[in-house]
């Protein structure tokens, strides 16, 4: 499948959010998506994890942050979030995917409320 392919109008291939970069305050690069997590339901999008390899010193973690926080600028060709410094540094996160339960119903409302964006 051609890049052509993979992204059309308003949708796009997730291979293809997969690796795209995301913006924080100042338009400064803070990560790339690691993987977006879809409602099996609904088939909506849910979150990105971003890894910030090393951003401020955060180190290799995984920040699941609630998709409706990103929006898609095509002039930075990436997504921005309003996420701060400050945010980040108490985000909730986790080393790898043993450490983190997306069933667990209290965890994914945590991340929703630690970013004030309401849970669906």
């Amino acid at each position: 499948m051609n890049g052509d392919e993979r992204e059309i109008g308003n949708l796009i291939g997730s291979d293809k959010v997969e690796g795209t970069a995301v913006y924080g305050a100042g338009e400064q690069k803070i990560g790339s998506i690691e993987r977006v997590m879809i409602d099996k339901k609904s088939g909506r999008v849910s979150y990105a994890v971003l890894g910030f390899g090393g951003f401020l010193g955060l180190g290799n973690d995984h920040y699941p942050l609630p998709w409706q926080s990103l929006k898609y600028d095509t002039r930075l060709g990436g997504y921005v979030t309003g996420v701060t410094e400050d945010q980040l540094r108490g985000a909730p996160r986790y080393g790898n995917e043993r450490d983190w339960n997306w069933a667990d119903i209290g965890t994914t409302r945590a991340v929703n409320d630690y970013y004030g964006v309401p849970f669906v």
